[in-house]
């Protein structure tokens, strides 16, 4: 094998990596959200998140934290990331961990729109018809998800929204160091925490006080794999491996919660997944020209 065959093994293996790493961080998410409030899991969370990012922080020099580049645009990740992730949380905590997936493995069709009406980007008939694909399958998750009401699928559907903002925010921001972003976006989680944590305080004892900080160790480590992964190989060869994050949160939620998806919710995933992999074949095929 050459070397770059190898290396896009390497990002391969890095995403696989990170994408378990988070299924595992929504498992523990949506476990601890049923005792403590989103503010309290957000607070410990981005706590233990920032003590494992402080060595990149010192290596990448404290004077990219206070010159960002680009502040609205900054303030503008970092705020939609904050609501997507209290989204996520909220969501889960009333819906089973397969159906808050689903809508979240959407976010591919989400950006192709926001692209066409936010960036001008024209939609060529294949990425329009691969558009609409995806949203018949967003179409079936919502029939399926009827059973938890309308409220958990409107966060769930607005987190999405979130996300989709936080990463074209993070596109426009590639240049930037890794480590200030994840800082900002730690950081403003954990103000927004601070802000809510007197209305929703619960004493928590020693083991959930690990398993809290447990979120914010595992979630940045697997944004570190993410990142690096990216690094070693294009993002059409390493992004579609995140869908198996459904696959995972299928499981999860059977063997921890006792959900068990109904076959119009798998046929909406499946239809979901379909259409993000046809998007990123697109988007692969136009980067080649």
């Amino acid at each position: 094998m050459t070397a770059q065959p190898n290396q896009h093994l390497a990002g391969i293996l890095l995403m696989s990596a990170a994408v378990l790493l988070f299924s595992i961080n929504d498992v523990l998410g949506k476990w601890l959200v049923a005792t403590y409030s989103v503010a309290q899991v957000l607070v410990l969370r981005s706590i233990a998140a920032l003590l494992v990012l402080a060595p990149l922080v010192k290596r990448d020099g404290v004077h990219h934290l206070l010159r960002p580049p680009r502040m609205r645009i900054q303030i503008l990740r970092v705020a939609c990331g904050t609501l997507e992730v209290g989204s996520f949380y909220w969501a889960v905590s009333m819906m089973p961990l397969a159906d808050t997936m689903a809508f979240w493995m959407a976010c591919p069709i989400f950006v192709a729109v926001a692209s066409a009406v936010v960036l001008q980007e024209r939609l060529k008939p294949a990425r329009l018809a691969a558009v609409v694909l995806g949203f018949v399958g967003v179409l079936l998750a919502l029939g399926a998800g009827l059973d938890s009401g309308w409220l958990p699928m409107a966060i769930a559907l607005f987190g999405v929204c979130c996300y989709t903002g936080y990463l074209m925010a993070t596109r426009a921001l590639r240049g930037s160091p890794a480590s200030v972003l994840a800082v900002y976006q730690m950081g403003s989680a954990l103000v927004f925490g601070l802000v809510m944590l007197p209305f929703a305080w619960v004493p928590p004892g020693l083991l959930d006080v690990v398993l809290l900080m447990l979120l914010g160790v595992v979630g940045a480590g697997a944004h570190l794999m993410v990142t690096h992964s990216l690094a070693l190989a294009p993002a059409a060869v390493v992004v579609p491996w995140q869908y198996a994050m459904i696959l995972w949160a299928i499981l999860f939620g059977w063997i921890f919660f006792g959900d068990v998806p109904e076959p119009v919710m798998l046929a909406g995933v499946a239809v979901i997944i379909a259409a993000g992999f046809w998007l990123t074949r697109l988007d692969l095929r136009g980067a080649r020209g």
